[in-house]
């Protein structure tokens, strides 16, 4: 048995079992993938997939705990290559960083500026999606670290910690009657269109919880993953925008929108920085995570990340 063998079982599962797919993805032919898959299977005595003709079906059970196992072997694998990196290069080489978009264009301009200025030699790669993909790009390695506000810490192979709160503002057109109130209500919002964000993105379900309690029903016009998107829909009047608070911070004042603060409303979002459960990270890896936060050091991430770490209860906010 083999590294490549043990790659094309990793990747056709991650491919629903498309090997078509799983071939494009690693630029070979599928009848190769078949052959080294059919081959690991004669060597272990089981099937690690059920089949129907030629085509792959489902996994088996003795294939889940195979999968484990190649699983582990393979983030091993990752580990070695990252620690040889780490003593042969000297500080250099890539961070990449996986996180949505309100993240990249608000909160981490400051810390990669940072850590440009600490660590010249390492390059960064930024990837944008949303919460589930970051998830999914830090468990398959595509990324180091992860920061999003949804979805983060519903993955058991994730290792999650706060990294920092944050609330919501209204932006509305400079006139509107919303702005003439010292204190907005749910209810002032229920009875105006909005614009905010989709559901998987930026807090926005503190939003819906928050209405659902009280048993409103609001009137969504326009949902957006990004924050000058819904601000630009503002303007022309399709109606009143919900916002992370950051992404009116800079606004001018006297310009054509104005914002309101409605973390009373719908209380304080956490944002959260995640790294795959077990594996190796590197010294400039933690360097970033802890210029993220003052609330991050190395010491809190190694606990975290060990084989016995602390309580999550521990480590929030």
């Amino acid at each position: 048995m083999n590294l490549h063998q043990f790659r094309f079982v990793q990747e056709a599962v991650r491919r629903d079992l498309n090997l078509t797919e799983t071939a494009k993805a690693l630029f070979t032919s599928q009848p190769g993938i078949s052959k080294a898959i059919l081959e690991l299977e004669g060597e272990l005595g089981v099937d690690i997939f059920a089949r129907h003709g030629k085509r792959l079906r489902r996994v088996t059970e003795p294939g889940q705990l195979v999968l484990k196992s190649i699983e582990a072997i393979m983030r091993e694998v990752g580990n070695l290559k990252r620690i040889g990196e780490e003593f042969s290069k000297q500080d250099a080489g890539t961070l990449s960083i996986a996180t949505t978009h309100s993240q990249a264009r608000y909160f981490l301009p400051e810390p990669v500026a940072q850590f440009r200025k600490r660590f010249p030699k390492v390059n960064i790669s930024l990837h944008q999606g949303s919460p589930d993909q970051v998830a999914r790009m830090v468990l398959e390695e595509t990324a180091d670290v992860g920061l999003a506000t949804e979805s983060l810490p519903g993955y058991e192979d994730l290792v999650t910690l706060p990294c920092y709160e944050w609330h919501h503002a209204v932006v509305m057109p400079a006139g509107h009657p919303l702005a003439q109130l010292e204190r907005i209500s749910l209810e002032d919002l229920a009875a105006l269109p909005l614009v905010s964000y989709h559901p998987s993105f930026s807090g926005r379900t503190r939003i819906d919880q928050a209405f659902a309690a009280r048993k409103l029903k609001p009137n969504f016009v326009l949902e957006a993953i990004d924050a000058d998107v819904i601000k630009t829909y503002v303007r022309i009047g399709l109606g009143v925008g919900l916002v992370a608070e950051a992404a009116v911070r800079d606004d001018p004042p006297g310009g054509d929108l104005v914002s309101r603060p409605v973390g009373h409303l719908f209380g304080q979002n956490v944002t959260r920085i995640a790294f795959k459960r077990g594996a190796y990270l590197r010294n400039f890896v933690y360097a970033f995570a802890e210029m993220t936060s003052d609330r991050l050091t190395r010491a809190l991430i190694t606990r975290a990340m060990g084989p016995d770490p602390q309580d999550p209860l521990d480590y929030q906010l």
